[in-house]
């Protein structure tokens, strides 16, 4: 979505998306075009202020000597809102109880709006992104793990906490032998985020003594979810069952969906979003089994169109969607 042709101006908004292994942060207009982007790394096993200092050197390089009005940031949670403070994520373990929103405002002297990276991208695709012409969108990420957002006409759905929702924790099969990692049993995240396939195929492989070497490689520690998805694309049974399988799961999990929210849409982004789109047709014809929502397979899903970008861009939205939720300058009073 980046457009080297706008034009700068007083109404830019800068957008900071915070991961593990990188910080990304962009010059977004209001109208959700980035014209500037630039990354750097992420260096979380030090001290809280040698992270932050990676925040700040993304945030001066892109902003460079542009006037901006406001800053948005999006973080992995669990965090604290509408402080923004970052709790404990294992994503971030420098940072415990660390007031990131805070820390930012007092440093630039702007409005700045901190949330969950998920909400962030959600609402980037809900406003700019693939459910742009729908009133209300269910996000999911599909990656490491599985974070999602619920919008309706253009406003983030928080629940009485702040926390809400936590889609991918949504348990489907209560006995699952396998605990999720927030320590409940059979949760999606932990059934079939990308992470969970990988492990389930190399538990797959490894019970079997016939298996395709040539496709799946010697060192089934390496299999990752491009080996499956190029073992499925070659033919092979075993990576077709597990997408078959996995698509099911996400079928159940979009059945309640449906079953709850209705959604106008679903969006699906995040670093498997490609794969499983492929198996979107699947899914949507079995859904009639799994929710109760009349012609429940009519709801569309929709692959996510902002890649790389959702997290600027949805940063910066927060800025302008979400004003009750900014940390806003001390007037004095």
């Amino acid at each position: 979505m980046s457009n080297d042709n706008c034009e700068l101006g007083s109404n830019l908004l800068l957008g900071v998306d915070i991961g593990g292994t990188k910080v990304a942060a962009g010059l977004i207009t209001d109208q959700g075009a980035v014209v500037r982007r630039i990354e750097v790394p992420m260096h979380v096993s030090g001290s809280a202020a040698d992270a932050m200092a990676c925040v700040h050197a993304a945030i001066r390089a892109v902003r460079e000597d542009e006037a901006i009005s406001a800053i948005g940031v999006a973080s992995p949670g669990p965090l604290q809102l509408p402080e923004g403070i970052v709790l404990a994520t294992p994503n971030l373990p420098c940072w415990r109880n660390f007031p990131l929103g805070e820390t930012i405002r007092r440093e630039y002297g702007l409005p700045t709006t901190v949330d969950n990276d998920a909400n962030a991208a959600g609402l980037a695709e809900a406003v700019w992104g693939a459910g742009a012409e729908f009133p209300s969108v269910f996000y999911a990420t599909v990656g490491t793990g599985i974070g999602t957002a619920f919008v309706q006409d253009r406003q983030l759905y928080y629940g009485r906490t702040a926390v809400a929702p936590e889609g991918g924790h949504m348990t489907i099969d209560m006995h699952a032998p396998r605990l999720c990692e927030c320590g409940k049993a059979g949760c999606v995240e932990s059934m079939a985020s990308g992470t969970a396939l990988a492990r389930r195929a190399r538990e797959r492989l490894a019970g079997s003594a016939n298996y395709n070497r040539d496709l799946w490689g010697g060192d089934l520690n390496q299999v990752t979810t491009r080996t499956i998805a190029d073992a499925w694309h070659a033919g092979d049974p075993v990576a077709t069952e597990l997408l078959r399988e996995t698509a099911n799961l996400f079928a159940i999990w979009f059945g309640n969906i449906i079953d709850l929210l209705e959604p106008s849409v679903i969006v699906v982004g995040g670093g498997v979003r490609h794969l499983i789109a492929e198996w979107f047709p699947y899914i949507q014809e079995q859904l009639p089994r799994c929710s109760i929502v009349p012609c429940a397979e009519c709801t569309p899903i929709r692959v996510a169109r902002l890649g790389r970008d959702a997290g600027i861009v949805g940063a910066a939205a927060l800025c302008t969607l979400q004003p009750k939720r900014a940390l806003r300058q001390h007037t004095g009073n």
